[in-house]
């Protein structure tokens, strides 16, 4: 792969830079993560290598959210800027021509400077799916917590109420959060059966790390009737991260969409 400014054949046209936004898909299994690490196979890495290698030259690709280890993404967006001439679906198959077929980009618009997928992004959709029946099926298991047994739906249901609004999200992220605030706005959470189980949906402008995963490991507890529904406000008025028990396995856990 070329790095760095490239030579131009006399006459060749001076370059347009062009902001570019594009929707991705990923099963997040084989993965560490969104964001790039040295020696580690991550989604930012993988399209960032792909996208430098069709630009020849080094691209920084932005992500809407940093999704972990095993998460997967139905509507992950991100954004970058891009020198050499494409077609939007020239490109969208540039890129995935040279793409495992576990990340495939949607689409792929040119869009306007201002765009940033993280900074502009105002709110973003977790669904965390959980599999009751007694056997999980090969075509999903590498997307739901398995869960043997029946859950108490109305009671996660009533605790979840205790977590919508704006709160202070400390006992659901991990200890050595660096971020500013754990101040979040939750917009609503939805409990919502499904034939061999239920998925969470949680709506949010922005989410810390480990949060969905730890909101649905505390209602699953819940669900199960290893505590009480009304535990829930007193979590998170705690600001205690060891009040809210294990996080839920990565791999039921998928980030929906983003809206601008």
């Amino acid at each position: 792969m070329q790095t760095g400014n490239r030579s131009r054949q006399a006459g060749e046209p001076q370059a347009v830079m062009q902001n570019v936004r594009i929707t991705v898909q990923y099963d997040g299994t084989d993965y560490h993560g969104w964001q790039m690490q040295r020696d580690l196979r991550t989604i930012q890495g993988e399209l960032t290598r792909v996208i430098s290698l069709l630009d020849r030259r080094e691209v920084t690709v932005h992500g809407a959210g940093r999704t972990d280890a095993g998460v997967h993404a139905e509507g992950q967006v991100a954004s970058f800027q891009f020198e050499r001439r494409f077609a939007p679906m020239e490109l969208r198959d540039a890129i995935n021509g040279n793409l495992d077929r576990d990340i495939r980009v949607l689409d792929v618009e040119f869009i306007d400077e201002s765009f940033h997928a993280r900074l502009s992004a105002r709110r973003k959709t977790y669904r965390y799916r959980i599999w009751t029946a007694d056997v999980v099926s090969p075509f999903v298991r590498r997307y739901v917590c398995h869960h043997r047994g029946q859950l108490n739906t109305d009671e996660m249901i009533r605790a979840a109420q205790a977590l919508i609004g704006q709160h202070d999200f400390t006992a659901f992220t991990v200890s050595s959060s660096e971020v500013r605030s754990h101040v979040r706005n939750i917009e609503t959470i939805h409990i919502e059966r499904e034939s061999n189980g239920l998925a969470i949906v949680v709506i949010a402008d922005g989410f810390l790390r480990y949060m969905v995963r730890t909101i649905a490991g505390a209602l699953i507890d819940i669900g199960r009737g290893h505590r009480e529904a009304v535990e829930m406000a007193a979590i998170l008025e705690s600001r205690d991260r060891r009040r809210a028990g294990p996080c839920a396995p990565a791999a039921g856990l998928t980030l929906m969409r983003v809206d601008y």
